[in-house]
Formats: C-alpha cells, sequence, structure tokens
C-alpha cells in the first residue's frame, strides 16, 4: 500500500510541476512580435519638394524667357 501513495504523491508533484510551467509559458506562445514602426519618410514629401522645386524654375524661367522672345514687349529696350 505503501508503494501505490508514493506512486501517487509522485504522480501528484509531476503533474503539479508541468502544470506551472505549462500555465508559465502559455501566454508566450500567443504573444505576437511587436509591429514595426512607421517609416519617417514615405518619400511622398520628398516627391513633393521635388515637385514645388521644378515649379519655382519653370515659373522663373517662363517669366525670364517669355519677354525676351515677345516683340510686343520692350522691357530691357530704353
Amino acid at each position: 500500500m505503501e508503494s501505490s501513495n508514493s506512486t501517487s504523491r509522485a504522480f501528484s508533484g509531476l503533474f503539479t510541476f508541468f502544470a506551472l510551467i505549462f500555465f508559465i509559458l502559455s501566454p508566450l506562445v500567443d504573444a505576437a512580435p511587436a509591429p514595426a514602426p512607421a517609416p519617417a519618410s514615405d518619400g511622398t514629401s520628398i516627391d513633393q519638394g521635388i515637385a514645388y522645386v521644378l515649379m519655382l524654375v519653370a515659373l522663373v524661367l517662363t517669366y525670364l524667357i517669355h519677354p525676351l522672345d515677345a516683340s510686343s514687349y520692350s522691357f530691357f529696350l530704353n
């Protein structure tokens, strides 16, 4: 009868040990990795800056070159 009691006690201790390990490690199984941080610049602000510079260059060139080829204007003639 004594061997049955010690076997039951060993089984109970082993079951308790594995139950504790299971309950400690089970939240780690479902844990998802943290999402990656958002990029600081997705490129649209760079594209917009380039577009503004090109529009400014086009505007300056238009107003500098246009009076030179217009025959009715005399901006540079005195």
